[in-house]
């Protein structure tokens, strides 16, 4: 599974609370710091994506 973060972000920080294995917040925006992302991290990578306020994460799946 992959992860990208589109420039939508609002920099809330949701995702790097909830899976900061995979999100790290940067200058403006969040970004992805593992490509792809581990299995043991999906459930929560999926959970910041469903979860954020303006669904800047988008999954891509293999």
């Amino acid at each position: 599974m992959k992860v990208q973060i589109r420039d939508i972000c609002t920099a809330c920080g949701f995702c790097c609370d909830t899976c900061p294995e995979v999100f790290e917040m940067g200058d403006e925006m969040a970004t992805v710091i593992v490509d792809p992302v581990p299995a043991e991290y999906e459930d929560s990578a999926e959970q910041a994506a469903a979860e954020c306020p303006v669904e800047a994460i988008v999954i891509e799946r293999d």
